[in-house]
C-alpha cells in the first residue's frame, strides 16, 4: 500500500547573499551620490551636502564620504527600513506622494560597500545615533552585519551620513567636476522638471558638493542644465558665419499619454543644439586642444535621447531615432515615464513591460518624426548647407592664393616648346615623366601599360625592346616618389623600379619596405660610358636590381633639362 505525505515548502533566502549581491550590484561607485540626493529628496531637504575627503586612519590613507541634509529626518522604523533590504517605507507613501523616489529599499545598501557607517537623524525630540561596523567585510563572510543603535531624547534635525573606506577606498573617480557633471546629469538634483510646463517647487534646493580634489564646497543650483536658445537665422549667420550650425539650439517640449496606454502619462524635453552650444555650457566634453577634466567624454559617449524615472535619466535609446547615420549627437533630450520599471541598481529600464516599452519607443519616433520634419530642423540643415558652402569658398579661395603664390615662386624648364614645372608632390612627378615620355618616347626603359592612384602613383609597366626574353617582357611595377625616403610604404615584390624626383638618401643607406624586406642602395656615378648617374636597391639574397631614375638629376644628365625660379 502506497503512503501519501503531504508538506509544504517555503523558500528560503540568504540574507548574507543576497546583501552583497545588491550591495555590488551597483557597478559604477557614484551611485552613492544618486541614492544621497534621492533620499535628502524624498525627507523634503533643502540643504543637501555631499563631501568628500581623505582622512589618514592609523598611517592609512581612507575614503570619506559625509552627506548632510536638513530634511525631516527617520524615526526607529524609518532607520530600520535604510539598513533593510526590500523593506522601503517610499513604497507604501508613493500612494500618497508622487514626488518620493525610493521604493525598492535597494539603493541604500550601496552603503554597505564599505569599512564603516556612521547615521545619524531624528524626529519628534527623538535623536538616533547608529554605527554599523565592517559590512563588507560581514558579508564576504556569510553574516548579516550588526548595526548598533542608541536612542537620546533631544532634538536633531535631518539626517547625517559618514562613509568611511566607501569603493574599497579608491577615489579616483571622486574629483569635483566629474561629482558635478554625474549630479546634473543622474540624480534628482538634475532633474529636467524645470524645462516642463508648469516647473517644480524645487528651486530652493541647495547642494554644496565637494570633491577630494577641492579643499571648499561649491554651491550648485537645481536642475539640469541646457544652452539658451538661439536667436534667428539672419543674427546667428550674421555673427558666427560658417560656424553657424554649432551654435543652433532649439527646445521641443512634448507631454502627453502612451496611445495604447491613455492612462499612462509622459512628458519629454528635446533639445537640438551644436557641438559649440553644447560645449559652452559643459565642460567635461573632449575635443581637440582642450584639456578635459578626468572623466571628460565625447559627445557620442553622452548625448542622444535618454529614458528617464522620476525625471532622472536612467537609460540611452539613440538606436531608437537613428536613421540617418550619428544624428542622436544633435539631440540632448529625455523623456519621462513613471511606470518604466528599473532593475535593483536604477541602471536598466530592462523590467518595463515590453508592451509599454514599444509604445515608449513609438511615441519618442514620432516625435523625432515631428521634429525632423518641422521649419526649425529645415532652417538647421539650411545653415548646415550655407556653412558648407561658405567654408568651401573660403578653402577653394585660400587654395587659390596658395597655388598661385607658388606657381610665381616654382622652378621651371622648357623641353620642346613646352613649359615644364617643378613637381610638389607624386602626381606633378609622374606628370613631367608622361610628358617625356610622349615628346622623347625612347628615352626610358620601360613603358607604362596600366597607372592606378589609389594609394599614391603605381603603374604596371614592361622592359622596352626586351625581344624574345619572356622574362625581362613580363610586367612589373613601377612606383612614383616625390621624395625617396629610407621607409618605403610598398612591397619589393614585383618591382622593377621607382621614379623620384628627389633621392634623400646617401650610398649604401638602407630602405624598408611595408614589409620589412631591407635593400641597400648603391650608386654608380656618370662616366664615358654611362650618360647618367644610376641609382639601385639591392639585395645579395635576390638577383633582380631594384632601379632608381632620380628624375631632375636623370632629366639634367640624359637631356640638360635645368629648372630654374620662375619670374612670373
Amino acid at each position: 500500500m502506497i503512503k501519501i505525505q503531504k508538506s509544504t515548502l517555503v523558500p528560503e533566502v540568504n540574507p548574507s547573499r543576497e546583501f552583497l549581491e545588491i550591495a555590488s550590484d551597483f557597478s559604477n561607485p557614484l551611485d552613492i551620490v544618486r541614492e544621497a540626493v534621492s533620499n535628502s529628496f524624498d525627507a523634503k531637504a533643502t540643504e543637501i551636502y555631499i563631501l568628500f575627503s581623505i582622512i589618514s586612519e592609523r598611517g592609512r590613507k581612507k575614503l570619506e564620504i559625509t552627506i548632510r541634509d536638513n530634511g525631516e529626518g527617520m524615526d526607529y522604523n524609518g532607520l530600520k527600513s535604510f539598513f533593510d533590504l526590500g523593506n522601503s517605507l517610499r513604497r507604501d507613501e508613493k500612494s500618497e506622494d508622487t514626488s518620493l523616489i525610493g521604493e525598492k529599499g535597494h539603493g541604500t545598501k550601496i552603503y554597505f560597500n564599505s569599512e564603516k557607517v556612521y547615521l545619524t537623524t531624528g524626529t519628534k525630540n527623538i535623536k538616533l545615533s547608529a554605527v554599523m561596523d565592517n559590512p563588507l567585510g560581514y558579508l564576504y563572510e556569510g553574516e548579516v552585519p550588526i548595526v548598533e543603535v542608541e536612542e537620546t531624547n533631544e532634538s536633531f534635525n535631518g539626517t547625517f551620513i559618514q562613509v568611511v573606506g566607501y569603493n574599497n577606498n579608491e577615489r579616483d573617480v571622486f574629483n569635483h567636476d566629474r561629482l558635478k557633471d554625474y549630479i546634473f546629469w543622474f540624480t534628482k538634483f538634475g532633474s529636467f522638471e524645470n524645462e516642463i510646463s508648469g516647473g517644480t517647487d524645487y528651486n530652493n534646493v541647495k547642494l554644496f558638493l565637494k570633491g577630494v580634489d577641492r579643499d571648499n564646497t561649491e554651491e550648485l543650483t537645481f536642475g539640469h542644465k541646457f544652452p539658451l536658445e538661439s536667436g534667428s537665422l539672419e543674427k546667428l549667420f550674421d555673427k558666427h558665419v560658417a560656424d553657424a550650425p554649432d551654435y543652433f539650439v532649439k527646445k521641443w517640449l512634448f507631454e502627453g499619454t502612451l496611445r495604447k496606454f491613455p492612462d499612462i502619462k509622459y512628458q519629454s524635453v528635446f533639445y537640438v543644439e551644436g557641438n559649440k552650444a553644447k560645449r559652452s555650457f559643459n565642460n567635461m566634453i573632449r575635443r581637440s586642444g582642450y584639456t578635459a577634466p578626468e572623466g571628460a567624454y565625447t559627445v557620442q559617449e553622452r548625448y542622444g535621447i535618454w529614458l528617464s524615472k522620476d525625471f532622472i535619466p536612467v537609460q540611452r535609446k539613440n538606436e531608437w531615432i537613428t536613421s540617418r547615420g550619428s544624428e542622436y549627437t544633435k539631440f540632448h533630450a529625455f523623456f519621462n515615464c513613471q511606470d518604466i520599471k528599473l532593475t535593483a541598481n536604477r541602471g536598466s529600464v530592462d523590467n518595463t513591460s515590453g508592451e509599454i516599452l514599444e509604445e515608449i519607443k513609438n511615441t519618442i519616433k514620432e516625435i523625432y518624426l515631428k521634429i525632423t520634419e518641422s521649419v526649425d530642423w529645415e532652417n538647421l540643415e539650411y545653415l548646415e548647407e550655407q556653412s558648407h558652402a561658405y567654408i568651401s569658398e573660403k578653402k577653394e579661395s585660400r587654395d587659390f592664393d596658395r597655388r598661385k603664390n607658388f606657381i610665381n615662386s616654382t622652378k621651371v624648364a622648357e623641353y620642346k616648346n613646352v613649359v615644364l614645372r617643378e613637381p610638389r608632390q607624386e602626381q606633378g612627378v609622374f606628370a613631367i615623366y608622361h610628358a617625356i615620355d610622349l615628346l622623347t618616347p625612347e628615352l626610358f626603359p620601360f613603358e607604362i601599360v596600366d597607372y592606378d592612384t589609389h594609394a599614391g602613383i603605381d603603374v604596371l609597366a614592361r622592359i622596352k625592346n626586351s625581344g624574345v626574353d619572356l622574362e625581362r617582357s613580363s610586367f612589373r611595377f613601377v612606383e612614383f616618389k616625390h621624395l625617396l625616403k629610407e621607409n618605403f610604404n610598398h612591397s619589393f615584390k614585383r618591382l622593377y623600379g621607382i621614379v623620384c624626383w628627389k633621392l634623400n638618401l646617401k650610398n649604401d643607406d638602407t630602405v624598408k619596405d611595408v614589409f620589412g624586406s631591407i635593400r641597400k642602395l648603391k650608386c654608380v656615378p656618370k662616366t664615358t660610358d654611362k650618360s647618367y648617374t644610376q641609382y639601385f636597391l639591392e639585395d645579395e639574397r635576390d638577383p633582380h636590381r631594384i632601379e632608381i631614375i632620380v628624375l631632375e638629376e636623370f632629366l639634367q644628365e640624359k637631356l640638360e633639362i635645368v629648372f630654374k625660379r620662375s619670374k612670373g
